[in-house]
């Protein structure tokens, strides 16, 4: 009779990893230290294991706590049923397994989604300075970034008469663009991003070899 060749079962049939990062070797690893009777071998098989998982993760010594991390994980991947010697407190299950508390996405009432609420805030700011150079300095480069952004979101040209008007709405009056200021040019701002997205594409990639010349 032939010999057949062993079956070799798929990972999706093995038992879940409980931190897939170690893999599955240091986990059969751990599920053999838990099963050591004798106290004195397993803090030894235990010690032997946690030198292992440091060594996956060698750029990562230098962090604070980094073995307290790591003798954390291997009770978690023990399922809390290590009994060893460890240098650290055991972590609590009830504190590993419970979720975070659940962050609420800020949500801003802004009236032009193009120009986004840092915009908007710029322009609360500039409304609160005191008239003179520097408010009309600010004003007016608000007013380019304006330009910039409503270009940038529509892929068009924008007339200049728009911008000045919707930062005059979003100031409550109180910010205005001279007459004779000209803003950023549209075709400015199409050039550069499309600039950047050129250098964003080129970015990595080897200039053409030079031939070597025969002697």
């Amino acid at each position: 009779m032939e010999n057949e060749t062993p079956f070799l079962p798929y990972n999706s049939e093995r038992p879940d990893l409980i931190i897939p990062e170690y893999g599955r070797n240091i986990q059969q690893m751990v599920d053999f230290a838990v099963t050591v009777e004798d106290r004195e071998e397993r803090n030894k098989v235990v010690g032997a294991i946690i030198s292992v998982m440091g060594q996956l993760f060698p750029y990562l010594r230098d962090i604070e706590d980094f073995k307290h991390k790591l003798w954390d994980h291997i009770q978690i991947m023990s399922g809390f049923q290590l009994d060893v010697d460890s240098p650290y407190p055991l972590p609590e299950p009830e504190t590993i397994q419970s979720k975070p508390d659940s962050v609420d996405y800020p949500e801003y009432d802004i009236k032009y989604g193009h120009y986004g609420k840092i915009l908007e805030r710029l322009i609360d700011k500039a409304s609160a300075m005191e008239d003179g150079e520097e408010k009309d300095a600010f004003t007016k480069s608000i007013a380019d970034l304006m330009k910039r952004h409503y270009v940038a979101y529509n892929r068009r040209t924008v007339e200049d008469d728009l911008i000045r008007k919707q930062l005059v709405e979003l100031s409550d009056g109180k910010l205005k663009v001279p007459d004779d200021y000209e803003l950023v040019s549209a075709n400015d701002v199409v050039k550069l991003m499309g600039t950047v997205k050129n250098t964003a594409s080129n970015k990595g990639k080897k200039g053409p070899m030079k031939k070597k010349k025969k002697r």
